[in-house]
């Protein structure tokens, strides 16, 4: 199978790599796709150097399937090219999610919407990949009425130009001195801006949790009220999310239904201070769920902090998953 990776050499196209070997996803050609600033630099993949080309010559070879991290606006003209050629896209950028002919998919929770006429999917918002994966069975059993949503999102969520302002505020550098990703300081800091603001007060970020979740859960009728923002960690979101079910429930039937759910990993005894954090889901492909307790201010709410690795599962791991779906359903050359 002939496999490209479009936007290589970014933080999750990096991580693409490493997970397509580390799951050892059959490619039998790999081919690395970046801007034409990168093209004819190398890249190691599976132990091997591979020479990064452009998004025409990797077009020219026709590949089965292409992972996409580079950004909104090389999706919009890239992705379409690529699939005419019969390649299978899988999108990491926000473009393709929200069109009505694009499936969102997490494959643990509606790989069912997947067919053959799917040349483009959309992969989810990070955060909303780690919210939604917990709460896809509870709102199987018990319906889910309201979610109230607050963020503390990684610097790595931003890309490398995000990570290099940390580390030079980190090594003492001054206000103005450094390129700044962010228009504050992000070191000693929580920034309450994730991408732009809309008419609404709400950011692009927030709004994309409350759509994606509508979208992937396929019910629009759920409260989503989001709030997002940056703290200075490099690697691993961590989420704050209220729920209010339809009707009743146990805290231990809570528990019990995410020990049986696929991808999802319970950490939460609080007495020996086990519970999710960023650095336990560094390099790791779950969600981790903890801090579970009822919320006593409504008659069907409970409360819980979640934490997942955003490059990984919130990016390059649910993609690649998306792909062994595909290759499952018989969509790509096995």
């Amino acid at each position: 199978m002939k496999v490209a990776v479009v936007g290589v050499t970014g933080l999750v196209g990096t991580r693409m790599m490493e997970v397509l070997a580390e799951r050892h996803f059959p490619v039998s050609e790999f081919i690395p796709v970046a801007s034409e600033r990168s093209v004819g630099k190398t890249v190691v993949f599976a132990g091997r150097t591979y020479t990064i080309v452009s998004a025409d010559e990797a077009i020219a070879r026709r590949p089965d399937l292409a992972l996409f991290s580079a950004g909104g606006g090389p999706s919009a003209e890239l992705a379409p090219r690529f699939a005419a050629v019969g390649c299978r896209v899988v999108d990491n950028s926000s473009y393709w999610r929200m069109d009505p002919s694009k499936k969102l998919v997490v494959p643990e929770i509606n790989a069912d919407v997947v067919t053959g006429d799917d040349w483009i999917i959309a992969n989810p918002n990070c955060s909303t990949i780690q919210m939604v994966l917990p709460l896809a069975p509870i709102h199987r059993r018990y319906g889910i009425r309201r979610i109230v949503v607050s963020t503390y999102q990684s610097v790595t969520g931003s890309g490398n130009k995000a990570v290099a302002q940390l580390d030079a505020e980190r090594a003492g550098a001054e206000w103005g001195t450094y390129p700044a990703f962010y228009p504050y300081p992000i070191d000693k800091n929580v920034i309450p801006h994730i991408d732009s603001f809309l008419d609404n007060g709400y950011t692009k970020e927030e709004m994309k949790m409350v759509n994606e979740t509508h979208k992937i859960l396929g019910d629009n009728s759920i409260g989503v009220s989001p709030t997002t923002a940056r703290v200075p960690v490099v690697g691993g979101h961590s989420e704050s999310i209220n729920v209010e079910l339809e009707r009743d429930f146990t805290i231990d039937d809570i528990r019990s239904i995410w020990s049986e759910t696929p991808g999802v990993t319970l950490m939460d005894n609080p007495d020996a201070c086990d519970y999710p954090m960023p650095l336990r889901s560094l390099g790791r492909d779950d969600v981790f769920v903890g801090r579970l307790r009822r919320d006593p201010s409504v008659k069907f709410g409970f409360n819980f902090w979640c934490v997942s690795d955003n490059i990984r599962k919130g990016a390059a791991t649910n993609a690649v998953q998306i792909a062994e779906l595909l290759l499952a359903k018989g969509l790509l050359p096995s």
